[in-house]
């Protein structure tokens, strides 16, 4: 994801996160898919996450974006939302993924929009828009993921520092 100081997180949740001594920035990113992929998150919170993603360098052979880097851009917001909301107790661990395509693109930088649609105790589910840079829709992306209590094994693959 590159450079994760332009997301803007809520105070509470940078306080809770560096209190347990967690790389915040590094925990909610898109990890080396997504940097490979040019996705940027820029706003996150359990009720709202938005990141962008380039066209360029994520199409398929008729140069239109590819279903699957739509996939990957809608997995990344809904499962930031839903460790969001499982709070530092929790993991988000992604179970279904449900992406509808409405209209190609082939050049640009996509916009996703992640809102949560059902935020419980063990799952959360995340609707995300993905629009061009006109606000046309470009996909309906639908994320459920299980929220499960960390592990001592987790620490090490979520940045904890302490």
């Amino acid at each position: 994801m590159g450079e994760q100081h332009h997301v803007k997180f809520p105070q509470e949740v940078i306080d809770e996160y560096e209190a347990l001594g967690v790389d915040l920035a590094a925990m909610f990113s898109a990890g080396h898919l997504g940097t490979r992929m040019g996705v940027e998150i820029t706003e996150a919170s359990a009720d709202r996450v938005v990141g962008t993603m380039p066209v360029e360098g994520n199409t398929q052979p008729y140069g239109l974006l590819h279903g699957g880097a739509s996939a990957v851009l809608a997995e990344t917001l809904g499962s930031v939302g839903a460790m969001l909301h499982g709070g530092s107790s929790k993991i988000a661990v992604g179970v279904d993924l449900n992406c509808t395509h409405h209209r190609g693109v082939s050049s640009g930088l996509v916009t996703a929009v992640a809102t949560p649609l059902h935020r419980g105790r063990s799952t959360a589910t995340y609707e995300i828009v993905i629009s061009d840079e006109d606000g046309r829709r470009v996909c309906s992306a639908r994320l459920t993921c299980l929220l499960r209590d960390v592990r001592p094994s987790d620490a090490e693959r979520v940045g904890a520092t302490g």
